[in-house]
């Protein structure tokens, strides 16, 4: 290992692939990052059993005489005990999601299996390294990668500056590199169910019991797909459905009505758990239904037509669909009870009724 001098850390050359690493032969624990694009000191030691890396600079900002003399008080700093608190390096990729994810009340365990998985399928790769030696080229290519499926190449990378920007908060971290990301356009799709007698039919065909009822409370209840799916017996009430955890992190109680109850009379014996049980499933749920030709956000969004084609109020709209409200007062104290909620919820239902041709 060489002496990192000024002259050596000029000429090295940028590495091909991954990451180059080139220790100081006299200042124990001094290292040269060098990347195809960038060449960064840190100073990495063991203590307590596990790596602490501690980010000193980019070169050529800080100079090998800097960083030396950087290394060299860090050095003495451990050497006092001064190095159980001092600011560690950035964390890998993989242990700053963890981190992000054992925040309390962070949305579902549905959301953040969801994390994990997309990054297990995306950014495999990255998950071992530190944050820091993740560059704005890198987020670039790999967004790139991905732009066959624009709303995919999205997610997935702001889901990494979600976490990037949490990490943020305990360790010196520079801007996201997705600030160099240009951003796929993303067209909602907007669809709804035109026509209902049509739905009606269609749902009817469907030879499993299970799905007509998933389709038809997807409807009637505008709750999104994963809802309805997870949805428990001992969530269903007389007078309401409450979801202890939901996408926006908290618990969301919707008023119902006894033609929600008629919906899902059919499956009531077929399981003591799941309103929608799969014997074949390892969870023991159906996990997708049969697909149509609207999607079950589809039915979402009828829901939510419907109802201000009815002339239901947007902010109601938005308390029946579990929406954050934009406004201060709206999320802090505004909270309206299920029984202020229920008459527009019966406008809607009764509406749709209407539409399906059903007998009320």
């Amino acid at each position: 290992m060489p002496k990192l001098t000024e002259h050596l850390a000029k000429r090295l050359p940028q590495s091909k692939a991954g990451t180059d690493k080139h220790w100081d032969s006299e200042i124990r624990g001094l290292v040269l990052f060098v990347g195809k694009r960038s060449k960064t000191w840190y100073f990495q030691k063991d203590v307590g059993g596990k790596t602490q890396r501690i980010l000193i600079g980019r070169y050529p900002m800080i100079s090998a005489q800097i960083a030396r003399q950087t290394a060299m008080g860090l050095a003495l700093d451990m050497g006092r005990g001064a190095g159980k608190v001092a600011q560690i390096g950035a964390p890998r990729l993989e242990a700053a999601m963890e981190a992000y994810l054992v925040r309390p009340k962070l949305r579902s365990e549905l959301h953040k299996q969801g994390m994990r998985q997309q990054f297990e399928l995306h950014l495999k790769d990255w998950l071992r390294l530190p944050l820091d030696e993740i560059t704005k080229q890198m987020v670039v290519e790999r967004h790139r990668s991905l732009s066959d499926r624009p709303s995919a190449a999205n997610h997935v990378l702001k889901y990494f500056r979600t976490v990037w920007n949490h990490a943020r908060r305990t360790h010196d971290l520079p801007e996201s590199p997705t600030m160099a990301i240009e951003w796929c356009d993303e067209t909602p799709e907007g669809r709804i169910i035109e026509n209902l007698r049509e739905w009606r039919s269609t749902v009817d065909r469907l030879e499993n019991p299970l799905h007509r009822v998933f389709y038809e409370l997807s409807l009637f209840t505008g709750l999104r797909k994963t809802e309805v799916l997870t949805l428990r017996w001992d969530q269903v009430f007389e007078d309401r459905i409450h979801l202890p955890m939901t996408k926006n992190g908290r618990s969301f109680d919707l008023p119902i009505l006894q033609v929600h109850h008629e919906i899902l009379a059919p499956l009531k014996n077929l399981s003591r758990t799941w309103v929608f049980p799969s014997p074949k499933s390892a969870s023991g749920r159906v996990h997708a239904p049969q697909r149509l030709k609207w999607s079950p956000h589809a039915h979402r969004r009828t829901f939510a037509t419907v109802a201000m084609e009815t002339g239901v109020l947007e902010d109601v709209v938005g308390r029946l669909l579990n929406h954050t409200p934009l406004s201060i007062t709206g999320q802090r104290y505004v909270k309206p009870s299920l029984d202020a909620l229920r008459p527009s919820m019966e406008v809607v239902c009764g509406e749709l009724i209407r539409r399906v041709d059903l007998k009320a």
